[in-house]
């Protein structure tokens, strides 16, 4: 409790982004669960998906960990048959984190359930109100990027 007895609670436009970010964040969570991952691992396999190629020291930066962190993790994913080791064509010490067959598979199924679940969950919107929608957030994304330096 508070000194005062005061709550603190976010109302408006603060209050119903953070449910929002709070409800993909929940999803998220079921997500990796029903892959089999942490949700670590699921943000490692995002972001290999969409980077397609990227050194497990780049892989650590983004994740905000240590190498050896990642290297648990990168063996956690290539043992799970999501991301293969790929050797650096300039560094013989180095190498890429790419995903495998198997892992392009499971993202596109991670997608398609995705687009399906926002579907649903904006089929209350028409199609002029879900393209304002869309813009608002990410006009709002871009502001908030800009304004935390990212």
């Amino acid at each position: 409790m508070t000194p005062d007895g005061a709550s603190h609670t976010l109302t408006g436009f603060p209050a119903a982004a953070t449910e929002f970010v709070s409800a993909l964040d929940s999803n998220r969570r079921k997500i990796a669960e029903d892959a089999g991952l942490t949700a670590t691992e699921l943000r490692a396999m995002f972001h290999v998906a969409q980077v397609v190629s990227i050194t497990p020291k780049d892989l650590a930066a983004y994740l905000g960990m240590t190498t050896g962190a990642v290297t648990a993790i990168a063996r956690s994913l290539v043992d799970a048959d999501l991301l293969t080791r790929v050797d650096h064509p300039g560094d013989r010490r180095s190498l890429y984190l790419e995903l495998s067959a198997h892992g392009h598979e499971q993202m596109a199924q991670i997608h398609r359930d995705f687009n399906d679940m926002i579907a649903a969950s904006t089929s209350a919107l028409s199609p002029a109100e879900l393209d304002q929608f869309t813009a608002a957030l990410r006009t709002v994304a871009s502001e908030v990027r800009a304004r935390v330096g990212r």
